[in-house]
């Protein structure tokens, strides 16, 4: 458990001066089930969204703590006064900013036999759907030989606009839970006792660290898709650009996967000082790649391409996968499980990619300083 000087019960109050620590249970339920863990950093305009949907929550006991990591924008008061509003029980903490710490502070003060993390820009638009995920999971854990985790299926807030192909794409990966498609974007749902079994979330990491708890789990146990859906936010995509957020999602997996955690570590201090760009730079990022590599003696700088091409081959089924939803068609992610994976499943496959990859990397970074180039001269 961590300690309380960094985990601890926020200290506002109500308008009457009494504490905010509420306690109030729904639908005559006498036991908190759940425990909803909702890590905050300004966060105002969007947890109210959050707040009021599991306000709608019916026949289920479950408490929210919502974890603050130093926001500027009055997000705890706020927090503090939608729960008494809404009759929620739960309470406001504060924590060391880094989602790991929150998130690991948040479980420390959990009641709940089971817990739910959830991001602040999520929504949950059907009343019954903790009941009915509860019911699953507990089903699961006592039929199954080894634990049993829960994700939403994935639902994109696109204001009334179709759905365009990546976003179908991006969907149907979450749906598949196969190995690095499942993020906190989802909600992770998994039982006290195994969240502590498996090691909490990763606090050295100031990002990833859903991602690299979620593959943790699946080691020791097994991801169940929940009933039920989970909409969150395409504010980033929006603001930083599609394609630029899906490639520096897809850069900061693979070295996470192939435990190269530098860049990993030192990624999100470029991220913060884009944050008033119109549109995500990824030139910064390749050029800090290119920097951390230089540092290495030359035999670790092919193993990490060999390592990068053995990640990157091993996801080639998304191809298939994106074939599918182009296509409305099942057919080509089964014809790649049961052909393509074979014959590219070893060394000589994972050099290949290694290759694709490099020259990959060099003509994308070359183009992005031409582009550069070309704003810095108008």
């Amino acid at each position: 458990m961590r300690p309380l000087s960094d985990c601890a019960v926020n200290n506002g109050r109500t308008d009457n001066g009494s504490p905010v620590l509420l306690v109030a249970e729904g639908d005559g339920v006498s036991s908190v089930e759940l425990s909803v863990v909702i890590p905050v950093l300004d966060e105002a305009l969007t947890l109210p969204g959050l707040l009021s949907d599991l306000s709608a929550q019916r026949k289920v006991a479950f408490d929210v703590l919502v974890v603050d990591g130093g926001s500027s924008d009055n997000t705890p008061t706020l927090a503090e006064q939608r729960l008494v509003k809404l009759g929620l029980s739960g309470r406001v903490l504060s924590s060391r900013q880094g989602r790991g710490f929150q998130l690991n502070c948040g479980a420390s003060h959990a009641r709940g036999e089971w817990l739910l993390f959830l991001h602040a820009d999520s929504r949950l638009p059907e009343p019954c759907v903790l009941r009915h995920s509860l019911d699953q999971l507990v089903m699961r854990n006592r039929e199954g030989e080894c634990p049993v985790a829960g994700h939403f299926s994935l639902e994109f807030d696109l204001g009334g606009n179709p759905e365009n192909l990546a976003y179908q794409f991006y969907r149907a990966k979450a749906h598949s839970g196969r190995s690095g498609t499942i993020h906190g974007d989802q909600g992770f749902w998994i039982r006290s006792v195994d969240f502590e079994s498996v090691g909490r979330f990763r606090e050295d990491l100031p990002v990833m660290e859903d991602s690299s708890f979620a593959e943790d789990f699946r080691r020791v146990g097994e991801w169940q898709l929940l009933p039920g859906r989970i909409v969150t936010s395409t504010r980033r995509f929006k603001s930083e650009g599609l394609i630029e957020r899906q490639t520096l999602n897809a850069l900061m997996m693979n070295f996470l996967a192939i435990d190269w955690l530098d860049f990993v570590r030192q990624a999100p201090d470029l991220y913060r000082r884009q944050e008033q760009a119109s549109q995500l730079d990824l030139l910064p990022f390749f050029d800090l790649i290119r920097d951390l590599l230089s540092q290495m003696p030359v035999w670790r700088r092919r193993a990490l391409w060999l390592a990068t091409g053995s990640y990157v081959r091993s996801q080639l089924w998304q191809v298939g996968l994106f074939l599918d939803c182009r296509r409305n068609q099942s057919c080509w992610l089964e014809r790649f499980d049961r052909w393509l994976r074979p014959l590219v499943n070893h060394r000589i496959g994972d050099l290949i990619s290694a290759v694709l990859i490099r020259v990959w990397f060099a003509w994308t970074k070359n183009r992005l300083r031409q582009k550069s180039n070309r704003v810095g001269s108008r």
